[in-house]
């Protein structure tokens, strides 16, 4: 009885030990586990959204597979409001194995613009967290995190209506001209049209006119929009309504005052 009792003690210590050593080696082996990012990209698809692009090398150099890896990334404003996030997931990265993937997230266009009109006539930098989860030896979990950040230039930047030109048309209209100008920082072109709407300050509808735009990432714009006012409703002071309407993005009203 007493042999089989310390043969049972010495069964339990041997696993103990074996226990213990598997894990330390398991944890050692994290330090062999190497992860590279990639310069994340940005792109716009035919369906106004934008797709952040992160290519992700994961190299296990370690005695162990892992397994349930997960990547999941945040993209957030200066301000840490979240603007999108997303996940990746590879159910096993065998010892010895590189694996390269490219984690995607997407952006409507129309939606981020309208809800932040910064996006469009500032250029900003986008915070990127990263986490990342896996379990070692397909068992023991960890997880590590990392911050990124990335450039946006903004595709109106600088947006300006300068002084309105006037000029007579006959007795009663007035022709004006409304010289615009502003700098595309985005990575894609710019194209469409700008329409200005005039009120004068009692907000009476005073005229319209609209212009096309075709402007090339990273260029500058300098254009005008004309059409004609009823004199009897102009004033020193009002405000203008612009609108931009393009196949990918749609805004307005940007309430610009003069006078």
């Amino acid at each position: 009885m007493r042999i089989q009792i310390r043969m049972i003690g010495i069964a339990t210590t041997f696993f103990w030990i074996f226990l213990i050593a598997f894990f330390v080696s398991a944890v050692y082996s994290i330090k062999d586990v190497h992860f590279d990012f990639g310069e994340p990209q940005m792109s716009l698809t035919a369906d106004n959204e934008i797709v952040f692009s992160l290519p992700v090398t994961i190299a296990n150099k370690g005695f162990y597979n892992i397994g349930s890896f997960n990547i999941t990334t945040e993209i957030s404003d200066e301000k840490g409001s979240t603007i999108t996030q997303n996940s990746t997931s590879i159910s096993v990265i065998r010892r010895g194995e590189e694996v390269n993937t490219t984690h995607t997230m997407t952006i409507n266009t129309t939606d981020l613009f309208q809800s932040a009109q910064k996006y469009l006539f500032n250029d900003t930098e986008l915070k990127i967290n990263e986490k990342v989860s896996m379990k070692i030896a397909e068992m023991i979990p960890v997880q590590v995190s990392t911050n990124l950040s990335i450039a946006w230039g903004a595709p109106l930047y600088n947006f300006t209506l300068r002084e309105t030109e006037y000029a007579a048309y006959n007795q009663t209209h007035l022709r004006a001209v409304v010289p615009i100008s502003f700098e595309n920082h985005a990575f894609f072109d710019v194209a469409g049209t700008i329409q200005i709407r005039m009120y004068n300050n009692a907000d009476l509808f005073v005229g319209e006119g609209q212009t096309v735009i075709e402007v090339s990432q990273y260029s500058s714009y300098n254009g005008y929009v004309e059409f004609y006012v009823l004199m009897n409703k102009m004033t020193y002071s009002g405000r203008f309504e612009v609108y931009f309407l393009t196949p990918f993005f749609n805004y307005g009203p940007l309430v610009i005052p003069y006078g």
